[in-house]
């Protein structure tokens, strides 16, 4: 129970994140917030914790696979899921894990795979280009890797060539989520 205490906090921080203005942060937030890594949005950022209880331990590998799912809610902005991702890998940097020993897998499925279109295809949606592809590119630039799942594709009747070529296509989320969890991942809901 207790090494679910901090993902447990990481939700609750990633939703009452969610209540503010995506672009807008509280000055009492701002006077601490910090970046230790990824800094292309305001609410990546992180909190310092003085003296955190569960510090960085360098025995352990910390091996994430992040759940992300949803529908787009305002098309002109980075999906908070995604933001979610970013939170996540910079705190881990801020509680001392190092880059190497830090890795990440975002899942994303049903109708978040608008997210990971390709500008074009965003564009003909939406009529603006993709504002999640910026964020998906930062994360990939350090070791994120995200996966679709094929079934979610399948369903909207989304073809690989409309998504960003940095997304990979699994058979399933289901079976992303048990594959890598075979391979020492925890699994965090990070979606609405």
């Amino acid at each position: 129970m207790k090494k679910f205490i901090p993902l447990l906090i990481l939700l609750v921080l990633g939703f009452s994140f969610q209540s503010f203005s995506q672009d807008e942060i509280p000055a009492y937030i701002k006077e601490k917030i910090t970046y230790p890594v990824l800094g292309f949005h305001p609410y990546v950022g992180v909190m310092p914790v003085e003296e955190p209880a569960l510090p960085y331990n360098p025995e352990l590998d910390y091996k994430v696979v992040l759940d992300l799912y949803g529908g787009i809610k305002d098309s002109t902005a980075i999906h908070p899921s995604i933001l979610e991702v970013a939170r996540t890998y910079n705190l881990g940097i801020a509680n001392g894990v190092p880059k190497e020993k830090l890795h990440l897998a975002a899942v994303v499925h049903g109708g978040l795979v608008n997210a990971i279109l390709s500008d074009i295809e965003y564009e003909k949606k939406f009529s603006i280009k993709n504002p999640n592809l910026l964020a998906i590119e930062e994360l990939e630039k350090v070791g994120v890797q995200f996966y679709v799942c094929g079934q979610s594709m399948a369903f909207l009747q989304i073809g690989k060539e409309k998504l960003t070529p940095l997304v990979h296509p699994a058979i399933s989320a289901k079976y992303s989520f048990v594959t890598l969890g075979q391979m020492g991942y925890v699994y965090l809901n990070v979606s609405e």
